[in-house]
């Protein structure tokens, strides 16, 4: 079993972008994010501690101007809190073990895919393609990855 946990050593090496919105709850510009138009298949992990989060399989374009997904691939690493900055309540959503600021969830997403849309910061993700999932130690999530056409 992995041990994810935030890791200070690779906190020591994030850009300053991935800094302010995994460490100070920032926010990316929208649009601007690398994995925004991503569509291959792989997984997004916490760029803190490699805790697995969301599957390709389960993006989806919500024109929000951040990559979202209808669910998180393992529930247990996903914290959500009562977030009531900027004169708004909303859901914050954060990684379990690397408590890096992911982004938040909405309640609308797609209906027919459970209700709910997770808008995440890109920086706060590392992408891991599918060719290399077995080889960072992610292969038990092979499952939840489509596969290649």
């Amino acid at each position: 079993m992995a041990k994810y946990e935030k890791n200070p050593d690779v906190i020591a090496t994030l850009s300053p972008e991935q800094f302010y919105v995994t460490q100070e709850s920032g926010t990316e510009r929208p649009g601007t994010g690398e994995y925004l138009d991503n569509k291959e298949p792989g997984i997004y992990v916490d760029v803190v501690s490699g805790e697995p989060l969301f599957a390709s399989a389960d993006k989806y374009e919500s024109g929000c101007g951040w990559p979202s997904f209808t669910k998180p691939i393992e529930p247990a690493h996903i914290n959500e809190l009562r977030d009531m900055s900027h004169g708004m309540i909303r859901t914050e959503v954060r990684s379990t073990h690397g408590d890096s600021h992911l982004g938040h969830v909405f309640p609308d997403g797609p209906q027919d895919r459970g209700g709910l849309r997770y808008c995440i910061n890109s920086a706060s993700l590392r992408f891991i393609h599918r060719d290399d999932m077995e080889a960072e130690g992610y292969g038990a999530y092979l499952d939840q990855v489509e596969d290649v056409a």
